[in-house]
């Protein structure tokens, strides 16, 4: 009887946790395969690789076998045939023939308690990835998720192959000029790189999948899996700190400081982040939370080295004494919508109290700009990271994080 109340009440626990968090569940451990890129930005094709059960499932469906082989074969012509740069990433993608056909083969092949339904309710739910689904049902979440990884795999190759536009053409374009002659070369040895690396794999998606890790590889747009794992490097302070903190002894969770670039490829931070550094250095050490997120990638000027993140850290603790296991660095947005949503992101990964409003503390214009941000969020993200509190000054903005953060952006490959 005992080992029934108990189990019960586990049961009641996890399905309030599950469904307070639409099937997130804090303390999830993202599956990476060794490769923060590819996980973070195509979860679903870096769990099918990584399960066993579910490749064995894959494998023995003939079409799925065949479509493998027809992407292989499409390879080697590409690689024996193409004449100019463009062709090879062109003949590497997904097309929307692959997309269908696969939807349908993966809506026939899953079934109740089989290794495709224990991978969606054991990782694909629970991992918040693909949150935006969460009404469809298990099988429509998975066909879901196949055509958002496989759209972010094409659209990979298509600005870091094809030279095609990115979202933000002014920091994110293209490394080369593909109309010059040697790019040829350069698609010739990636194709050929690909044909190696994917020769003893039959899954179907190998090919396209391992073509845009390449493309983002020479693009030096690895950007996704910089300093990670943070949880056990350059936050495992803050980590362990996270578990002793009493937080009703605070008004905020925390305080995010978003980046602001510097216009040179010399200066590490700039004089506008050190001054947001400064102001929530106060708010800091008057008490108002317990942490500091840092946030802010290596964005301004174009294929900068330099990291926001990293260097408001280093400011805020050799210049300002905030103490290490205070600061927490989210190294990888680029945009002020993502500052928001990458904070959310920390907030729920880390365990810290969803519920608990944290303190946006920055200049008055980025602060102007938040307070009527909701647009581009729901043109960039479909959907917005936050809801708004108090604006308590020029410089403090009240914000509750948003669930739906977890989503994975499929065209933002350098922060997913």
């Amino acid at each position: 009887m005992k080992k029934i109340l108990v189990f019960s009440i586990f049961f009641l626990f996890s399905f309030g946790v599950s469904a307070q968090y639409s099937g997130a569940l804090p303390g999830y451990k993202i599956v990476t395969g060794n490769n923060w890129v590819k996980a973070k930005n195509y979860y679903l094709l870096t769990l099918l690789e990584q399960d066993k059960q579910v490749q064995s499932l894959l494998k023995a469906d003939a079409q799925l076998s065949k479509l493998s082989q027809e992407k292989y074969n499409a390879l080697q012509a590409a690689i024996k045939n193409c004449k100019d740069g463009l062709c090879l990433p062109a003949a590497l993608k997904f097309t929307d023939a692959d997309i269908e056909l696969v939807s349908s083969l993966l809506a026939a092949l899953y079934k109740p308690g089989n290794a495709l339904d224990k991978l969606v309710k054991t990782q694909l739910i629970p991992s918040g990835c693909y949150i935006l689904y969460k009404d469809e049902t298990p099988a429509n979440l998975l066909i879901k998720a196949w055509q958002q990884d496989a759209a972010a795999v094409n659209f990979a190759i298509g600005v870091y192959g094809e030279g095609r536009k990115p979202n933000y053409p002014a920091i994110d374009s293209i490394s080369f000029d593909v109309h010059k002659k040697n790019y040829l070369i350069l698609m010739y040895d990636c194709a050929t790189e690909v044909a190696d690396v994917t020769r003893s794999t039959s899954l179907f998606f190998a090919i396209p999948l391992h073509s845009a890790l390449t493309y983002l590889e020479i693009n030096e747009r690895n950007n996704a899996g910089d300093f990670e794992p943070m949880a056990a490097t350059e936050n495992k302070l803050a980590v362990t700190k996270i578990k002793t903190i009493n937080w009703a002894g605070y008004p905020y969770s925390h305080i995010l400081v978003p980046g602001a670039g510097p216009d040179n490829l010399i200066t590490p931070l700039s004089g506008e982040g050190m001054l947001r550094c400064r102001t929530a250095a106060r708010a800091y050490f008057t008490g108002k939370a317990p942490f500091v997120v840092v946030s802010g990638g290596a964005v301004h000027p174009y294929k900068t080295r330099n990291n926001e993140a990293i260097e408001m850290r280093k400011y805020m603790i050799k210049t300002l004494h905030v103490p290490a296991y205070a600061v927490i660095i989210d190294p990888h947005a680029r945009h002020t919508t993502t500052n928001i949503r990458n904070d959310v992101r920390i907030v729920f990964r880390y365990s810290m109290p969803f519920a608990q409003p944290g303190l946006i503390v920055t200049d008055k214009y980025q602060n102007d700009f938040i307070e009527n941000m909701e647009k581009r969020c729901l043109n960039e993200l479909k959907y917005i990271p936050y809801k708004l509190g108090k604006r308590l000054s020029e410089t403090e903005l009240e914000f509750y994080p948003v669930i739906t953060s977890l989503q994975i952006d499929a065209d933002e490959p350098m922060d997913p």
